[in-house]
């Protein structure tokens, strides 16, 4: 963008572009979102930030009325720099943080790249350290959760993954030059929230459109009962994570193009992963997408996809793991049939708990799967074998990439890629061996008269060699936003 588009932006207040890019406002030494209220300053008192951690290196603090911490995220140099990526997503979810942080030299090696080029790539994209950007991360959760919630600034300060309590108070100064007593002192926690020390709600903030729609249909009709739930507008879940246990319910609001969290841990000492609970929820609901920029790649492709569901996003499920387990049962099965699979699953193995009164199963961890006979499933032999083995993979080697999974008997090229479309919400995921997404993009070249030399008489080598050239084509025309190419095309069968 230029400083002309970011300055009608910015006058436009649209929230169309609500994070992706802050304003910088020198004359008071703060930044803002695009959308903030307050009156728009003069364009001379203004730069404009890709981030708001570049925003604040710069001596910036953030704006008490528009709260810089609740905005969608954006990753401009998403689809050039894939370590980034990784690493942003990582450290969002509480690697460097909290009571079980990594040093950065064995992040680096999880990376599987040196600790000076990490400094370097985050240097150069984000214009701070890894620890830096960690640090400020954690800081905006907390500044999030002064501003939404009734918890004790002690318990935010943990579950914000800071391990003392002095050091929170001291980086929150220092970074942000605010106290954590003067924000909670000016900004009461809004009318409904609890101070039960195990529940809280936030509200969750995204770039329209969003289509609520399908993204609500897309779970109803996979939904496990007991596990999940769904309704008008909203979707809920129970969860593992860390050895603890709860369950999420997000609730859509479209007028302020947000979901309200509700967020219920099975114990307080669990709070310390209450980030990485947000973060992922987040990740599920495919919130901080740029779909101005998804959709405006999508029209592009002509008679690939000559019509666009608007506001289509990527439904998360919540860890590899499930989605692998979704992948494995639902070859060569219709989704009714593999839901009724991955019922029994969970019913047969998944642990019961009762949370506020609420009777909700969880789903069975791998070191349950491994170590079961899966006598429930009425599928061959060769896939309960598979889902064994997977389990048990994991079990001894719990921080392997999916990558890995390849090696596994029973594990092929399109398991994996689901993983890495649901499970990890990966954007450049085109499903291109799946029967739906070659039926359907077959079919619109058919329309389009592009595929008239695909009779009756051409062989199915012909066929295949005709569509694998297609799909490479599509692919790099497409990238980095495969997957919601993916997810189009199974929305229009």
């Amino acid at each position: 963008m230029t400083t002309e588009s970011f300055r009608r932006a910015r006058l436009s207040r649209d929230r169309r572009f609500d994070g992706l890019f802050f304003v910088g406002v020198f004359s008071t030494r703060i930044y803002c979102r695009p959308i903030c209220p307050a009156v728009a300053a003069k364009e001379h008192n203004v730069r404009y930030f890709d981030t708001a951690v570049a925003a604040a290196n710069e001596g910036l603090r953030p704006c008490l009325r528009c709260r810089p911490d609740s905005a969608p995220q954006s990753n401009p140099w998403i689809g050039t720099q894939t370590t980034v990526n990784r690493a942003v997503a990582l450290i969002n979810n509480g690697i460097l943080s909290g009571p079980t942080a990594i040093s950065i030299a064995a992040f680096a090696d999880k990376l599987g790249i040196s600790s000076r080029h990490l400094r370097e790539l985050f240097q150069r994209h984000l214009g701070v350290s890894p620890k830096q950007y960690a640090q400020y991360q954690q800081l905006m959760f907390a500044k999030q959760l002064l501003h939404q919630s009734a918890m004790p600034i002690t318990d935010i300060a943990f579950a914000s993954g800071f391990n003392s309590v002095r050091r929170f108070n001291e980086l929150f100064q220092q970074q942000l030059q605010l106290t954590p007593s003067a924000i909670r002192k000016n900004h009461h926690a809004a009318v409904g929230l609890t101070s039960d020390s195990t529940s809280l709600h936030l509200r969750l903030f995204y770039r329209p459109p969003f289509n609520w729609q399908h993204q609500r249909e897309f779970y109803r009709l996979r939904a496990v009962n007991e596990m999940e739930w769904v309704g008008e507008n909203h979707y809920g879940r129970s969860f593992q994570l860390n050895g603890g246990y709860g369950y999420v319910e997000a609730t859509h609001c479209e007028a302020s193009c947000s979901f309200k969290l509700k967020v219920v841990m099975s114990s307080a000492d669990d709070l310390v992963h209450l980030q990485a609970v947000v973060c992922n929820m987040r990740r599920m609901l495919d919130l901080d997408a740029d779909l101005i920029e998804v959709e405006s790649r999508l029209a592009a492709l002509g008679d690939y996809l000559p019509t666009i569901n608007s506001g289509v996003r990527i439904p998360g499920v919540w860890s590899p793991f499930e989605a692998a387990c979704r992948a494995v049962l639902g070859q060569q099965v219709s989704v009714l049939q593999s839901v009724m699979l991955l019922q029994a699953l969970v019913d047969h193995y998944g642990e019961t708990v009762i949370i506020e009164g609420c009777r909700l199963r969880l789903f069975p961890t791998a070191e349950v799967i491994a170590g079961a006979s899966l006598d429930c499933l009425k599928v061959p032999r060769a896939r309960k074998a598979a889902l064994k083995a997977l389990a048990l993979f994991i079990q001894h080697h719990p921080h392997a990439s999916v990558d890995e999974w390849l090696s596994i008997k029973g594990i092929g090229p399109w398991t994996v890629d689901y993983v890495r479309l649901r499970g990890l919400s990966l954007p450049d995921i085109l499903l291109s061996s799946d029967l739906v997404v070659r039926h359907q993009l077959l079919a619109n070249l058919s329309k389009a008269g592009n595929a008239e030399h695909l009779d009756d008489t051409a062989t199915k080598g012909e066929q295949q060699r005709y569509y694998s050239a297609q799909t490479e084509c599509l692919s790099s025309q497409i990238s980095p936003w495969g997957s919601y190419l993916t997810f189009q095309l199974w929305s229009q069968q």
